[in-house]
């Protein structure tokens, strides 16, 4: 499917639901002859009619409510998918490593992660790896999932 044929077959189950050009162009953002011209060269396309015109109302033909019928739900399913990826968008997600030393650790860094886990329980994680350094002081390498408002932005 091309993406004008999406966009086009949108606009037809805008003019199906509201039974209206008017009315439909105004959820669309778009004018009425916009729409009208949408909507026949859709059924040019497809070399069948698809609504039904009068000075006072629009209605499906056979073939435009079995169209209807047919892809209304699909893309009302697609839209509530893409509704519910949202949901990722609002989890905070990312991995930052950490190395200090066993002071800064135990002391800064862990009472700050311990205030983070309850907020964000399903995307922060906390593991300590390494502890002891080439260096005279020890330092604990840690890694944790913190949220991305939280990590430097490159």
């Amino acid at each position: 499917m091309h993406r004008d044929d999406a966009s086009d077959l949108l606009a037809f189950l805008a003019v199906a639901r509201e039974r209206n050009f008017t009315r439909a162009a105004a959820k669309l953002g778009m004018t009425q002859s916009a729409l009208s011209q949408i909507i026949r060269n859709l059924e040019e396309r497809l070399g069948v009619r698809l609504l039904n015109r009068t000075t006072r109302s629009v209605t499906p033909t056979q073939a435009g409510e079995r169209l209807f019928q047919s892809i209304g739900p699909k893309f009302t399913e697609m839209d509530n998918d893409l509704a519910a990826l949202g949901e990722f968008r609002e989890k905070p997600a990312g991995t930052v490593r950490l190395t200090a030393t066993e002071y800064a650790a135990s002391e800064i860094l862990l009472p700050a992660l311990g205030k983070l886990l309850p907020k964000y329980p399903t995307s922060m994680s906390r593991s300590s790896s390494t502890t002891g350094s080439p260096t005279s002081s020890r330092s604990r390498s840690m890694r944790a999932s913190v949220p991305a408002s939280l990590s430097p932005r490159t």
